[in-house]
């Protein structure tokens, strides 16, 4: 490829970087403006609602407010309390006493001309009797809503029902629907009827039809529906507008945006911030493996292993992310991580198995921890868990400098913690070192185990352990030859495939559960 379309082809990704945030910016702009459009449409529907049950809740309470009276129908102090009670409810226009289906009396009127009403249109889920009609004592042709119990009626003008004034600044209408019938009882503008018919057919709740949004909620209690609508062309006209005069600007920023965005990435893709980030977001998870009796094959404990789980689904190996974190000064808080893990995962089990333990890996940083050390006896004191449950576990290539390590080491053990060295055996310093040292268990590196028919140092591995009086744990034993020679050599504990991979915390305890079970019925038997 020439320089000429090497720059040609940089430049074209270049435009396309900017270009395209622009572009989806534009369509995700007009997708949430149609958004929030549906969703004021849905919030003026509820408003309505809202209005329609404090209207009914007002013609409930005056219904029951007129038969808790105990005057005489038609009494003066009747007709003072029917007459005090529509001044007072808001929404109340007129109250009646009945004599069945024929008015006595009302609160606009000492005495009047008896009138007889139709039966009911229908009996509401509350038990009152319901209308929806034009005749009236009155004269007066317009439909109005009656409610009534036994003896009283209160009378409604349906307009009560949706005078809400909408926030936003569409024109939305709105409309007040029987289901029994599809009878438009009010309504702020004529209703497009087909409209209606596609939302029954289809039950919907919100529908988008030639550029009218409409928002229908259902009212049971009534036996109607609310329906909204509002044209979509004047958002859609001011939207255009506006990003005619803000993209240029939008470029602009684009621009900029990507040289800032540059410059995070460079900081967010560096090693540290990753692993940094993964800490302090569970991306660092632990895993258990067993660690068995090579005498019997019981389970005695586990090693806690971190792992960092990529995005990819693979694991990065901890042969890279421990010295990262050694290198970045994070490996006490992946510690410490490790740690409130461990209890988290296996607390509970611990405290119901005081003869298993969990041995966690420290590195030399962790010994000289104030806030590690801390933090090991209050989780220790919340599980009820025993100090020689926890085993710590530092690599041989920690002890460089053991007049800084020995004191620490000495402080975890006075206080019941065991101390394992890690791979034994694989660094300088373990035989000028190891009798000075204030350890319990060596842990014999795999290395050694799958070399075990050369058999040449580690024999003398064992026979120095024996001398020192420390136990050994035999890493990485794969097959039951391993295993017989390491146990036939002394060897008292080993950990492997040849038992078990590391296993997160339901499978380990799984795992742990039937191996004890399984000695347990051994040992009845």
């Amino acid at each position: 490829m020439t320089t000429r379309h090497l720059i040609g082809l940089i430049t074209g990704v270049l435009i396309m970087a900017i270009l395209l945030p622009i572009l989806l910016s534009i369509w995700l702009a007009q997708r949430e403006a149609h958004r929030q459009f549906i969703t004021e449409q849905e919030t003026y529907a509820s408003r309505v609602l809202i209005r329609t049950e404090q209207v009914m809740d007002q013609a409930k309470g005056a219904l029951r407010q007129m038969d808790t009276l105990k005057d005489t129908g038609c009494s003066p102090a009747h007709l003072q309390e029917m007459r005090r009670l529509s001044y007072s409810w808001r929404y109340i226009q007129e109250v009646l006493y009945l004599d069945g289906l024929t008015t006595r009396c009302s609160s606009l009127e000492n005495a009047g001309k008896p009138f007889t009403f139709p039966e009911p249109d229908r009996i509401i889920p509350s038990g009152y009797r319901a209308w929806y009609t034009e005749r009236n004592d009155l004269g007066i042709h317009r439909y109005m809503a009656a409610f009534a119990s036994d003896h009283h009626m209160v009378i409604i003008d349906p307009v009560s029902f949706i005078d809400v004034i909408p926030f936003s600044n569409s024109k939305t209408q709105v409309a007040l629907i029987s289901t029994h019938n599809s009878r438009v009882l009010a309504s702020s503008a004529p209703l497009d009827q087909h409209a209606w018919q596609q939302i029954q057919l289809q039950h919907l709740e919100t529908l988008t039809k030639d550029n009218v949004v409409y928002t229908v909620r259902q009212y049971p209690d009534l036996q109607v529906s609310i329906m909204t609508w509002s044209s979509t062309l004047p958002l859609s006209e001011r939207l255009r507008h506006q990003l005619l005069l803000w993209v240029p600007a939008g470029m602009l920023l684009s621009l900029l945006a990507s040289w800032l965005i540059f410059q995070v990435l460079r900081r967010l893709q560096s090693p540290r911030q990753r692993m940094l980030d993964a800490l302090n977001n569970a991306g660092i998870t632990v895993d258990y493996q067993p660690i068995v009796s090579l005498a019997d094959g019981k389970v005695v404990g586990c090693e806690a292993l971190a792992r960092w789980k990529q995005p990819d689904g693979s694991y990065l190996s901890p042969e890279i992310f421990i010295p990262l974190a050694e290198q970045t000064g994070l490996i006490t808080h992946l510690t410490e991580n490790v740690v409130k893990s461990v209890f988290r995962d296996l607390g509970k089990w611990l405290s119901l198995h005081p003869d298993q333990h969990v041995s966690i890996n420290l590195s030399v940083a962790d010994f000289h921890s104030v806030m590690l050390q801390t933090l090991l006896h209050q989780q220790m004191r919340i599980w009820h868990v025993q100090p020689q449950q926890i085993a710590l576990e530092l690599t041989e290539r920690g002890f460089a400098d053991p007049k800084t390590t020995l004191p620490a080491m000495s402080a975890y053990r006075k206080a019941g913690h065991a101390i394992y060295i890690d791979d034994f055996g694989t660094g300088y310093s373990s035989l000028r070192y190891l009798q000075d040292l204030e350890v319990d268990t060596l842990k014999l590196d795999k290395s050694f185990v799958d070399a075990l028919e050369y058999a040449q140092v580690t024999p003398y591995i064992i026979e120095m352990a024996k001398t020192l009086q420390l136990n050994v744990v035999a890493e990485g034993i794969e097959s039951p030859c391993q295993e017989k020679w390491l146990r036939e050599h002394g060897v008292q504990f080993g950990q492997g495939w040849l038992y078990s991979k590391a296993l997160p915390k339901e499978a380990f305890i799984i795992w742990a559960e039937n191996n004890l079970r399984a000695h347990a019925t051994s040992d009845r038997t």
